[in-house]
């Protein structure tokens, strides 16, 4: 079989599974292996964790040398953690076996500043392997940064760009809900900001993305996290919140340049949002408004955004790339 329609599906978490389950309803592609640290999932079948419990014939591994070394594959989708300093020891080991990278890191989605250094070291590596890497997601990776930079493409000048991702996160899994913080006190909430526990990863970097794609050299980048308290009890299908308590966050990011705000970015992300939407808005000439009403599902584009960035990152030059350096993606029927 062609490498080239062999995938290998590393962390199988709610994303990672997703994201096979996708990517096996393309024809002419097959998952060459399976592997987590889990012991609960080591030497199961891998079907076994997904949606539709289809038989895969694929035993979850944990030895993950021996298992990129023995699979003939092209393609690493890595969806283990968010952090980039944890994530660089797997990378390099995908990279030494010669394969390709797309992850869900989103500290990896524009690395440039914020660590740089790490970064050079991914892209070096990358470059004399022959093998790309890429990370992407639905935020960071599409509507607050890539998505927004695509719009601007219409407009002879642009003077500010603002996005507002508003979601009802009763929608969303278990493990994003605990991320923005839903059902604590305000307490707990403010002291799990503090130690960076709770906050949506990513914010800082979609505004570079931003800032960058514009040629802008922004001189500040404010970020703040707040509580969405619940003015009543709220029960979504993983989370009771109970009136007085946190139903999620409000984050914002905001960058200035001469003294003024030119990007800012807003996430509401809460049990029971009366209006989620996707909206951007776009100041120069000409200035304009898209919405999204009911907003992307995060689940459903994140995953997807992994799935469909299959052939881009394939066909793209070696080294650590961003959204702005692979092209336009899109679904696709097959390999």
């Amino acid at each position: 079989m062609d490498r080239k329609q062999v995938f290998i599906q590393f962390g199988l978490g709610p994303i990672g599974c997703q994201v096979m389950e996708i990517l096996l309803e393309r024809r002419g592609l097959n998952l060459g292996a399976a592997i987590d640290i889990d012991p609960h999932k080591v030497g199961r079948d891998a079907g076994e964790l997904l949606a539709s419990k289809r038989h895969l014939g694929v035993a979850v591994r944990g030895d993950a040398e021996a298992t990129l070394g023995q699979t003939l594959a092209d393609t690493v989708i890595l969806t283990t953690c968010s952090s980039f300093a944890a994530l660089e020891e797997q990378l390099m080991l995908c990279i030494r076996h010669g394969k390709n990278v797309i992850t869900s890191c989103e500290e990896l989605s524009w690395p440039w500043q914020e660590d740089a250094d790490r970064a050079r070291r991914i892209d070096a590596a990358a470059r004399k392997a022959g093998v790309s890497v890429l990370a992407t997601g639905v935020n960071p990776g599409f509507a607050m940064d890539a998505l927004p930079l695509l719009l601007t493409s219409a407009c002879r000048r642009v003077t500010s760009v603002r996005v507002e991702r508003h979601q009802d996160a009763s929608r969303r899994r278990l493990p994003f809900q605990r991320k923005i913080g839903a059902g604590l006190d305000r307490e707990t909430f403010m002291a799990h900001v503090e130690t960076g526990q709770i906050r949506h990863v990513g914010f800082r970097q979609s505004v570079q993305m931003i800032a960058a794609g514009l040629g802008w050299q922004l001189e500040e980048i404010e970020e703040r996290v707040e509580p969405a308290m619940a003015d009543k009890a709220l029960e979504g299908p993983h989370t009771r919140v109970e009136k007085g308590n946190v139903a999620g966050l409000i984050q914002t990011a905001i960058g200035y340049m001469g003294g003024r705000p030119v990007i800012q970015l807003e996430l509401q992300a809460f049990i029971g949002h009366p209006q989620p939407k996707d909206a951007i808005f776009i100041e120069g000439e000409p200035a304009f408004h898209s919405e999204i009403p009911g907003g992307l599902n995060g689940d459903i584009a994140t995953c997807s955004m992994l799935a469909n960035a299959l052939p881009a990152v394939r066909d793209a030059r070696p080294g650590l790339l961003t959204m702005r350096d692979v092209g336009l993606t899109s679904w696709f029927a097959s390999a």
